[in-house]
């Protein structure tokens, strides 16, 4: 593998462990983020030579799931953020992928709801001097850093994918 092909595939991890984070402290996920998603996936694409109905597929399952998602954002279930980075993520699993990419997340996504739950529930905010990250966390019927769950499934599933398992070889 070239230096080159390493560090677009490297594009992926470091981008959601920063979406992660990023939600994390501040409850937003910047739109660079999903464009360098993008971006490396189209880079990484020509690159590898990725044959066109292969490509196609990657971009129908992206633009699928982000119907999907801004459907969830239009009846208040999903952040704007969230939606397109799982539209970007999606982009990177292709079609194998995305059904355990969905499920990862929504499976993640159900554990991290649970704790937050029980950390709302458990610490006293009032008592402890909190950050302000760790209070926004608090706040009872607040937003969930949802980003995290789709980060997990996606550095989960993304070894499993046939562009990683290409690049492998």
């Amino acid at each position: 593998m070239s230096v080159l092909t390493f560090l677009l595939v490297a594009i992926f991890p470091i981008a959601m462990a920063f979406a992660a984070a990023n939600d994390l402290f501040t409850m937003r996920i910047p739109n660079v983020i999903s464009l360098a998603l993008i971006g490396g996936f189209v880079a990484l694409a020509v690159l590898t030579r990725m044959p066109l109905e292969t490509f196609g597929m990657h971009v129908v399952c992206a633009l699928g799931v982000l119907l999907l998602t801004f459907a969830l954002f239009a009846f208040n279930l999903l952040g704007g953020g969230d939606a397109k980075l799982m539209a970007a993520g999606a982009l990177w699993m292709g079609s194998a992928q995305i059904l355990p990419f969905i499920a990862f997340t929504t499976m993640f996504g159900g554990v991290l709801c649970l704790l937050i739950l029980s950390y709302r529930r458990m610490v006293p905010a009032d008592l402890l001097p909190l950050p302000g990250w760790a209070q926004r966390l608090h706040t009872a019927g607040g937003p969930v850093p949802y980003g995290i769950a789709i980060a997990a499934s996606g550095l989960m599933v993304f070894p499993t994918t046939e562009l990683f398992r290409m690049l492998q070889a």
